[in-house]
């Protein structure tokens, strides 16, 4: 079979890698966005894709534009490929280029359609507090991720995954159903199923407003945001912008949830019913641990944060560098 593979960040890796690797598979192109220039240093940086097909001497093509790049719209409709694959691309593929390949465009998408249609699923997905999510393969159309289904995986999501822990999992997920698709596809032994759009939901790109934190919303939900978002979520300490990384919301209702590992520090940690503060307010520190922070409803751990200027440090080294106190306020971001 032949295939060319569009996509661009590391999330698409180990989609492409699997196709590599089959010997049942030849992949003649791949298309990426053009190379961005990084904060540190200003340099030109190639995708994770790039950097990939140009390990395997995989031809790469980067259009500014695919859908009007006049050469790149040649090579692929000369290609003479079976199929393209779409992995978190990041450009929109003109009804032109859908209709090229014999078996389609077949996307690779992370979430359970037709849920959380759009550029962050798996953003979205944590942040609203979801108990699963999944991969689904599809037949794309001229729409946003609104293509007939193909094959889906589902998977539990765990009370401390983060955005990238789930991406990183769900990438593995997406690499090894894309593959059965593909051949269940050239076998005819799938049937695309049109979504039903009255249960789509939408899962837009996220806007910088979204990474502040408001400590008058509850543990979970600040949770939830802060791994969904991760690790770009914000508050304020004295007058300082603080990165929150990594919590973990207390009470009894979580405990079955936690793993091992950290079973065994929640066992150090005070009676909650004997604590209380006002939302944002320290309201204990537990020695090796790190902080507890009162919230609208419920109380947070603070595991992992991060003072401007700064790289990442636990919540302890934090307590201890800062020489935190019980009693002051994390503001709002």
């Amino acid at each position: 079979m032949k295939i060319v593979f569009f996509g661009t960040p590391q999330f698409a890796v180990p989609t492409l890698e699997k196709l590599l690797n089959n010997p049942n598979i030849e992949v003649l192109a791949v298309v990426t966005q053009p190379d961005k220039r990084r904060e540190r240093g200003n340099k030109l940086t190639p995708s994770p894709i790039k950097t990939l097909a140009i390990s395997a001497n995989v031809p790469v093509w980067q259009p500014q534009r695919v859908k009007k790049h006049t050469a790149t719209l040649t090579k692929l409709k000369e290609s003479g490929a079976d199929a393209f694959v779409v992995v978190a691309y990041g450009q929109i593929l003109s009804p032109q280029i859908l209709e090229m390949p014999k078996l389609g465009c077949i996307n690779v998408h992370g979430s359970i359609l037709p849920k959380y249609r759009g550029a962050a699923p798996i953003q979205w997905c944590l942040h609203n507090g979801e108990p699963e999510t999944g991969i689904t393969t599809m037949l794309m159309d001229a729409g946003m991720d609104t293509g007939a289904m193909l094959l889906k995986a589902t998977i539990p999501i765990e009370l401390l995954d983060n955005a990238h822990t789930l991406a990183t999992r769900l990438a593995d997920i997406g690499a090894d159903l894309l593959v059965d698709t593909l051949f269940k596809l050239e076998r005819q032994e799938i049937t695309a199923i049109p979504q039903d759009d009255s249960q789509a939901t939408y899962a837009p790109l996220i806007e910088k407003q979204d990474y502040g934190l408001d400590w008058s919303r509850s543990a979970m939900e600040l949770h939830n945001q802060i791994r969904g978002f991760y690790p770009n979520c914000t508050a304020k300490f004295r007058n300082q912008l603080l990165k929150i990384t990594a919590t973990v919301p207390l009470g009894s209702a979580y405990s079955y949830e936690l793993p091992p590992e950290l079973e065994k520090i929640m066992r150090k940690l005070p009676d909650l019913s004997t604590l209380s503060g006002s939302p944002g307010e320290v309201v204990s520190i537990t020695k090796g641990i790190g902080a507890i922070v009162q919230t609208g409803e419920g109380m947070l751990l603070l595991r992992e944060v991060q003072l401007a200027g700064k790289r990442p440090q636990s919540g302890w080294d934090f307590v201890n560098g800062s020489r935190l106190t019980v009693g002051e306020i994390i503001e709002k971001g």
